[in-house]
């Protein structure tokens, strides 16, 4: 695993959003499964660390 990984986001809704650099600026995001969801698709997961902005 790099050392040094990015996240890039573009949820511009979310509070870590940097809308500069399209980036997460949080150091580690957690990743939980899509309720009642077993696609084996990218959309199956979504970003736990989500905190809106509003």
């Amino acid at each position: 695993m790099e050392k040094n990984q990015k996240i890039n986001c573009t949820v511009e809704s979310c509070i870590y959003q940097d809308g500069k650099t399209n980036r997460c600026t949080l150091q580690t995001i957690n990743v939980m499964p899509t309720e009642n969801c077993n696609t084996s698709e990218p959309d199956e997961s979504m970003c736990g660390s989500y905190e809106c902005n509003e």
